[in-house]
């Protein structure tokens, strides 16, 4: 077992790395959702030219 973690080793630190970036990502996501900010980046909210404004920026 332990001479299979060795081989694998740079395979495992990389799945490490990579799912702790998305961890990160989400729980980014979660708290810019919960703080009422958009997904979308643009700051829309007021634009009516954006066909999104509904979708992403609630009327609060």
């Amino acid at each position: 077992m332990f001479a299979w973690i060795v081989q694998n080793l740079a395979t495992i630190v990389v799945c490490a790395v990579l799912l702790l970036v998305t961890v990160l990502i989400v729980v980014k996501l979660v708290r810019d959702r919960k703080q009422g900010k958009g997904s979308c980046g643009a700051n829309c909210a007021g634009c009516a030219h954006c066909a999104n404004a509904s979708c992403c920026h609630h009327q609060q």
